[in-house]
């Protein structure tokens, strides 16, 4: 029988993407199981709450077995070790983002070399999309439809409701 790995994929996801379940689904089919792992990052301010974010990214993933959503706050790889992960999934849209990642890798595997970091590009059709970009187009009242699932437009739209 072959070993059992276990990937993370972590990020702010503020909000989830295409671009994200795209990557997340993939992965659920190369590995045992993958974590989505929301960054709880206390000096930054997301839009969504935490709570709203893995609301979202549940529904998300519900339809592949293997994946599940948690959040980690702190080191990424000591949440890996403590998850028994072996995988960091990291996505790759443009060049732009490989030299951050990159570095984020090679300190990973310093300070914990027996994880290895992956690097998953999603389709070519999301490869110009970001959460910053649909969180600004969401503001501007664009249509992000083809970006986003309905659910994270109703999310945002329940939330914009108790500004007004």
């Amino acid at each position: 029988m072959k070993n059992r790995i276990i990937a993370i994929y972590p990020g702010t996801f503020d909000p989830v993407t295409y671009g994200h379940i795209d990557i997340i689904e993939r992965a659920s089919t190369l590995f045992n199981k993958v974590i989505v792992a929301i960054a709880n990052n206390p000096a930054k301010i997301p839009l969504f709450t935490l709570k709203e974010r893995t609301n979202m990214l549940r529904l998300s993933v519900e339809k592949f077995d293997n994946v599940e959503v948690d959040s980690f706050q702190g080191l990424l790889v000591k949440y890996a070790i403590k998850k028994s992960a072996s995988v960091i999934i990291r996505g790759l849209r443009a060049v732009s983002d490989f030299e951050y990642e990159f570095q984020m890798s090679l300190t990973n595997r310093k300070i914990a070399p027996e994880i290895t970091t992956i690097f998953m590009m999603p389709n070519e059709k999301y490869t110009y999309l970001n959460s910053s970009l649909v969180r600004e187009l969401m503001h501007l009242g664009a249509d992000v439809s083809d970006f986003v699932p309905d659910f994270v437009i109703e999310t945002f739209k329940k939330k914009l409701k108790k500004f007004r």
